[in-house]
């Protein structure tokens, strides 16, 4: 696999995506869940402190994968149609895909796991990804999954039947081998694009029971100790700034000594962890097949996740009973069980007949030191832990850069480092400039002058940052003000104390919403209410 030496070398790229993993779950950003092949990616690489997504899953991935903002994309809120005069819910033809860029410059192109940027899922059409660039693809089209046997599951375009797979199928597991054998299998002097998006941890709250069983007790001490904990090792890590203090415990959140049922609310968060920990195990899989295949030194490699912690929770009751359901959600089980969906006591987490989530108290856990969840463009719903790891090309292991980037700067850095051409049009039809900057000076600690401003919109929900201030809004409330270099945690909201700040940068914000087709949240609801 190795280049002929009279050709120039190019790296191979692989994207690693978490799917509702917050900033501080894993062990080398302060978490206590067993994260043993991130955490050593880490100490070979460069972490980002200051890297952001855009607060949900679909936005995120459309944003990631195109260098734009998701709105240019067609994909503002999620993959549903709002019809005239609202987003299309599916990759548009005036953006560009990473693997369509690559693919161009010669790279072959793969991608498994969650797609979740077309609104089709079950049978192609021009956003499916191997209609954008993938030369193959193995994974679902949906968003969320039954661990054992998730909907949607297809190979290139074909779908997957439930008889086809194994009886000991488990989704995470199978993303990691598809991963793995995608590099075993390359072939040829050119190198590779490979994009793994995990559905973990992502509800429904799924794991084998020797995969839970491994946390059997590690948070019987509860939400309010660990907050704690996590918030020192992030500070002694140099992850977040010592002055920067704790967001206080959500307030819809109890102290965990007035918590009821403690054994069920544990056992949320031991299945949440072993999610994260098997996913960590299949990134080892997919580490050592680099290695194997010797191409480990010449391999860059991302790790993030697409939105904070995830504090939705969910109506209970038998699928088989309820008057509707998403279509990911079977009401049985492959061995015929009726499976419950909700968060009560009486039902614990884990099997394939249950379908909950984790709650609002871990989810504050996960998203320490900040405040906010998934759908929200506070701290706590658009910062992301950001691994990079490149042994040929970053030369100073186990570092922290505190430069801020988000999303669109992926696709900027990946054409710097392969020397990849961005296009002017894509099938005839002009592509909106790339939105992003490279990142690559930044990891080299090479970076310096002025921070350009950057944006964030979803369901109303609004924020711009420009170097020590940063503008934000919980829809349909008013806009806060915060100095993120003395209060990244959100705590003072100094919007009385600076008005002139609050209108000049609210002024920024709307000229860049109206350039990127930001469509008014009142708009979009009155839509969904037709």
């Amino acid at each position: 696999m190795r280049p002929a030496p009279d050709r120039p070398r190019r790296p191979n790229v692989v994207i690693i995506l978490a799917d509702d993993l917050g900033y501080s779950d894993i062990g080398s950003y302060g978490g206590e869940i067993n994260t043993p092949n991130l955490d050593a990616l880490a100490a070979r690489g460069v972490r980002m402190s200051q890297f952001y997504n855009t607060a949900r899953c679909a936005p995120s991935r459309a944003s990631l994968l195109t260098g734009l903002h998701p709105h240019q994309t067609g994909i503002g809120v999620l993959v549903n149609d709002d019809g005239p005069g609202g987003y299309p819910g599916r990759l548009n033809d005036r953006c560009v895909t990473i693997a369509e860029v690559l693919g161009g410059a010669g790279y072959s192109t793969y991608m498994c796991g969650k797609w979740h940027v077309t609104g089709e899922r079950d049978r192609p059409d021009d956003s499916w990804p191997t209609r954008r660039g993938f030369d193959h693809f193995f994974g679902t089209i949906d968003g969320a999954a039954n661990y054992w046997n998730p909907v949607t599951l297809t190979r290139d375009e074909t779908p997957v039947a439930e008889r086809e797979l194994p009886e000991d199928f488990f989704y995470t597991d199978a993303i990691s081998d598809a991963a793995a054998e995608f590099i075993t299998a390359h072939d040829g002097e050119d190198p590779f694009f490979m994009y793994v998006a995990y559905t973990a941890p992502h509800w429904p709250l799924h794991a084998r029971e020797e995969d839970i069983e491994a946390y059997r007790g590690r948070y019987d001490g509860g939400w309010d100790e660990l907050r704690r904990q996590r918030h020192d090792r992030l500070k002694s890590e140099g992850i977040v700034k010592e002055h920067w203090p704790l967001s206080e415990r959500d307030p819809d959140v109890p102290a965990w000594d007035e918590v009821d049922q403690k054994e069920w609310q544990a056992r949320r968060m031991e299945v949440y962890a072993a999610q994260v920990e098997v996913m960590d195990a299949g990134i080892g899989r997919i580490i050592a097949t680099l290695e194997d295949q010797e191409v480990g030194e010449d391999t860059i490699v991302l790790f993030l996740s697409d939105n904070g912690g995830c504090a939705e929770g969910m109506r209970p009751g038998y699928l088989d009973e309820a008057p509707s359901r998403l279509a990911s959600m079977l009401p049985y089980t492959r061995d015929g069980e009726r499976v419950f969906r909700g968060n009560v006591p009486e039902v614990m987490p884990g099997p394939e007949s249950t379908y909950a989530s984790y709650g609002r108290g871990w989810a504050n856990l996960s998203n320490t030191p900040f405040r906010e969840y998934k759908h929200w463009v506070h701290e706590g719903g658009i910062a992301t832990p950001l691994i990079a790891s490149w042994p040929a090309g970053l030369t100073a292991p186990g570092v922290v850069r505190e430069r801020p980037h988000q999303l669109p700067d992926i696709m900027a850095t990946i054409l710097e480092v392969t020397g990849a051409t961005y296009p002017r049009e894509r099938g005839g039809h002009p592509v909106h400039a790339l939105e992003g900057i490279s990142m690559l000076a930044t990891w080299r600690g090479e970076a310096d002058g002025p921070e350009r401003p950057l944006f964030w919109e979803h369901e109303g929900n609004a924020a711009l940052r420009h170097g020590r201030w940063k503008l934000v809004r919980k829809y349909p409330g008013l806009w806060e003000l915060y100095d993120i270099e003395t209060d990244r945690t959100e705590r003072h909201d100094l919007a009385s104390v600076r008005p002139d700040m609050v209108d000049r940068l609210a002024d920024a914000y709307q000229e860049w919403a109206d350039r990127c087709g930001v469509i008014p949240r009142d708009r979009i609801l009155a839509l969904a209410e037709r």
